[in-house]
């Protein structure tokens, strides 16, 4: 009964990525774009937490943990871009 949720819950997600990347491509403007790039990492995330789950192991944590932690850097790291022009600022007068 668990192994037929897991699956339906990994199609669901596979068609959520589909979504994301239609309008990482499609998006009307770069932050819409952005948002659907967070979106896909995450959903991978939830995916490799039900295919751990799926396989009964938690070898997968660190893998999720990482990708959390890349994902949210690079969504700040282009917030700053688009806010400022600049990823990191230097304060030295050249």
């Amino acid at each position: 009964m668990i192994e037929s949720l897991l699956i339906v819950a990994l199609c669901f997600l596979v068609l959520s990525i589909l979504a994301a990347v239609y309008r990482l491509i499609k998006g009307p403007s770069i932050p819409d774009r952005v948002q659907a790039l967070d979106n896909i990492g995450v959903n991978i995330i939830a995916a490799i937490a039900i295919i751990s789950i799926f396989m009964r192991t938690s070898a997968f944590f660190s893998v999720m943990l990482l990708l959390g932690i890349l994902s949210f850097i690079g969504t700040i790291a282009f917030a700053r871009f688009l806010e400022r022009g600049k990823v990191i600022e230097s304060d030295r007068n050249e």
